[in-house]
């Protein structure tokens, strides 16, 4: 649902002009179970004015069988729509909601808080740009709201928007916000994200979600939707290496031959000069093409079709990327791992992995060391069971191009397939080409070094804080 503006009756053309001009933020919801991530996107939705009069009926109905907040209308029913999710009152599986105000379109996402279900939290963060991580007011910082703000760091999301809930049950106590906040900060040192905003609120009566709060006048910041409004995220895109995954060749007739794909870093033009990967041969961009005519620029996230001025070997799975590009090749590299499986991973078991739109057959080599997502701290593992993270090596039956997830996560992202049933059972961010088996001496095995070392660390100075090892790790 678009947001509701005035051009719509003068002026419908001037209208789609300006929506087509407003920048998209991807966000998710996450955080621990009952936290309120669904009634917060309800509340959203309804205070900006965003839910038509049926579905409001609808949820109001469904409410008195349905709903958990008594005699009021349980908003988090506009996300939770399966019939198993409103019998237990939990979020199964991801739910996506669209809405626009006059500043921004949104794409929200609703991800479950119960730790069998972080899969699903862990493939709603993976496109996200932006994490409004809820945390309930009476219990603080949660494992999940740990499991899930390290997860969302993997995954590369740099934004992180802090929403401390229920404070109603807490009598809007700024001590109360204050000392999660606290609780908070001394967790999100080992993060990596560099954007980490908080803001007090009550999903369930809507202080501080669309409007500012009456009840906590100690709290002198914007309410949420001011935060998702004016929160900075075009330059967080890969704006200078040339990355297009070729995903099918398109050839309707003998005169057209086009490789499309979604261009995921960097920015084509037509005669710009390319390569092809992992052949190695170069052309020039004739047309960029779309359904809506040819563009004269590309941008990462757009899905478009390229033809090129010379007749090339490529297939799907190929890369374009630009004709002085240094892209790494390798059949092993190493990477994080979230395990989606119940069965556990044994190193060595042959799967596919797919990357990129390849799909190339290999094996989960060494789990170099697994994270316990309460303290970050890293201890070695001979399995990985279900929703666990680890730093593993990879290895691949052939070499393929390889970019590290943190400067591309399009092309630095992959899965892992298992080979009997056709399942995806991991997903996983790479952080760089393995060293090659036999290294010359003198090399370091930094990954074993650094497990080695937290656990002499913890042996001698059992006094010592998680932060203040990974310091020293550090250095």
């Amino acid at each position: 649902m678009a947001h509701a503006s005035e051009l719509i009756a003068d002026d419908i053309e001037s209208y789609l002009r300006e929506h087509e001009q407003k920048d998209l933020l991807r966000f998710i919801t996450c955080g621990s179970v009952d936290d309120g991530k669904s009634t917060l996107i309800g509340r959203l939705l309804h205070d900006s004015k965003m839910i038509f009069d049926d579905q409001l009926a609808a949820i109001t109905q469904a409410s008195k069988k349905s709903g958990t907040t008594g005699e009021e209308v349980d908003l988090a029913l506009l996300v939770d729509g399966l019939q198993s999710e409103r019998e237990q009152g939990i979020t199964i599986d991801v739910a996506y909601r669209f809405f626009s105000t006059d500043k921004r379109k949104f794409i929200i996402a609703d991800t479950p808080g119960h730790e069998q279900y972080t899969r699903n939290m862990a493939t709603g963060a993976s496109t996200a740009g932006l994490a409004v991580i809820l945390i309930d007011a009476r219990y603080g910082v949660q494992t999940q709201t740990r499991r899930h703000s390290f997860i969302a760091d993997l995954l590369g999301i740099r934004h992180l928007l802090i929403a401390v809930n229920k404070m109603d049950l807490v009598d809007y106590s700024q001590a109360r916000f204050e000392e999660i906040v606290a609780e908070y900060r001394n967790f999100a040192e080992q993060l990596g994200a560099d954007d980490i905003r908080f803001v007090p609120l009550s999903a369930l009566k809507g202080d501080n979600v669309v409007n500012r709060s009456e009840a906590m006048p100690w709290y002198q910041g914007p309410a949420l939707l001011e935060l998702l409004e004016t929160v900075e995220v075009r330059h967080d895109q890969n704006l200078t290496d040339l990355r297009l995954p070729v995903q099918y060749v398109n050839r309707p007739n003998l005169d057209f031959r086009g490789y499309a794909g979604t261009l995921e870093a960097g920015i084509l033009r037509p005669g710009q000069a390319i390569k092809v990967l992992p052949s190695g041969k170069t052309s020039t961009v004739e047309r960029i093409v779309t359904y809506d005519g040819d563009l004269d620029a590309a941008w990462p996230g757009q899905a478009i079709t390229v033809t090129l001025a010379d007749e090339i070997d490529i297939s799907r799975g190929d890369w374009i990327v630009a004709a002085d590009a240094e892209v790494a090749e390798a059949s092993a590299f190493d990477a994080d791992i979230v395990w989606m499986n119940e069965q556990a991973l044994e190193p060595g078991r042959q799967v596919d992995i797919r990357l990129a739109g390849r799909s190339v057959a290999g094996q989960v080599e060494t789990i170099h060391h697994q994270v316990d997502v309460n303290t970050l701290e890293r201890h070695p593992a001979e399995r990985l069971e279900l929703n666990a993270i680890a730093r593993c090596r990879v290895a691949l039956n052939g070499e393929v191009p390889l970019d590290a997830y943190d400067r591309s996560p399009g092309t630095g992202s992959f899965i892992v397939i298992d080979r009997l049933s056709n399942v995806t059972v991991g997903a996983g961010m790479i952080r760089g080409a393995a060293e090659a088996e036999g290294a010359t001496p003198g090399e370091v095995d930094w990954a074993g070094f650094e497990v080695e070392l937290n656990a002499l660390v913890r042996k001698y100075f059992p006094h010592w804080e998680a932060k203040d090892i990974s310091k020293l790790i550090d250095r």
